[in-house]
């Protein structure tokens, strides 16, 4: 006999409620339940880094948390990065100009992985930057151009922002 329980799960700011096994796990509740297959089922062990997500900012591996646990989180998807009208973030952008992406199936993960890194470190070096990724999996780009392209984005978002500080200094 299966179990039931209602759940309510913000996913890229948008509220559902929904009636799940408990033992369901987020990455299979995005998929299936919400239709979010952005978000890959890579090794279901949480090796891979494949089905990397944020909740509440922080990136968690979808495949290791049951939707239950999240219940009342902030959760993201790489659904969330684009802008409605679809145009790429920053960080999208980043990766297809230094080619961080080959047959693509790491690349969500690793692109939820750098924007919750990012927040939490936006100083990050390419050392840095170079051990986090080494959490995630890659077949085929053999790292360095996805480092590249987050030192890339990290550095125009750090430009961005003393940008914006020192136009409000002189206002």
């Amino acid at each position: 006999m299966s179990r039931v329980q209602l759940v309510e799960l913000t996913v890229n700011g948008e509220r559902h409620e929904l009636a799940i096994e408990p033992r369901r796990t987020l990455v299979d509740v995005l998929r299936h339940d919400l239709g979010l297959t952005g978000t890959h089922v890579g090794c279901e062990h949480g090796i891979c880094g494949a089905c990397t997500v944020l909740v509440d900012g922080a990136p968690v591996r979808g495949c290791l948390v049951f939707a239950v646990q999240v219940e009342g989180g902030e959760i993201r998807t790489v659904e969330s990065l684009a802008a409605p009208d679809g145009s790429l973030s920053d960080l999208q952008q980043a990766f297809s100009a230094h080619h961080a992406l080959q047959c693509g199936f790491c690349t969500p993960g690793f692109l939820m992985l750098a924007e919750g890194y990012l927040a939490e470190r936006p100083e990050a070096t390419k050392e840095e930057i170079r051990e986090v990724v080494a959490s995630n999996l890659c077949r085929c780009t053999g790292y360095q151009t996805i480092v590249e392209a987050i030192d890339d984005c990290a550095g125009r978002r750090r430009a961005a922002l003393q940008a914006r500080l020192d136009a409000g200094r002189s206002a």
